[in-house]
């Protein structure tokens, strides 16, 4: 079940994750591997009330018509921009970086729903708890293809 709430669900991003190395080469973007453990922390971290980021102007003028993107069955595209927010440069420490990334998807499972403190997110607006977790599957299983994870 595709689902970051279902256990088997979590369990497989989790297993996917656990295939990663620190020389693990992307197929496709400029993130290396660490990076991208840090980045997807972070709409976990929004989900969950613990990174702040202000609604932007193009978050009000084009939030509600990406929402429609996002949450369509269609996979995201290659090569998008991010929020600014959601950038990580350097080189963050793999272990730590894929240890915390675990860390907040097993949140998902273990408190379900309840997980989620910030019903509306700074670009899309209000989520539902559905949207919520679609969205953090499929961004998740989009960066893991990208590492062919």
């Amino acid at each position: 079940m595709n689902s970051i709430f279902h256990p088997e669900g979590n369990k497989k991003l989790i297993e996917r994750i656990e295939t990663l190395t620190p020389i693990t080469h992307n197929e496709w973007g400029t993130m290396n591997v660490s990076q991208m453990l840090v980045h997807c922390q972070m709409p976990i971290k929004v989900a969950f009330g613990e990174l702040k980021i202000k609604v932007g102007f193009m978050g009000l003028l084009f939030g509600k018509l990406a929402k429609k993107s996002v949450t369509s069955k269609n996979p995201i595209k290659r090569n998008l921009p991010t929020a600014k927010e959601f950038v990580v440069k350097g080189h963050p420490d793999f272990e730590q970086s894929k240890t915390e990334l675990i860390s907040l998807i097993s949140k998902f499972a273990n408190e379900g729903p309840k997980a989620i403190k910030n019903p509306k997110h700074p670009f899309f607006g209000n989520l539902t708890t559905e949207e919520w977790d679609y969205m953090q599957w499929k961004h998740l299983d989009h960066h893991l293809k990208q590492f062919g994870a």
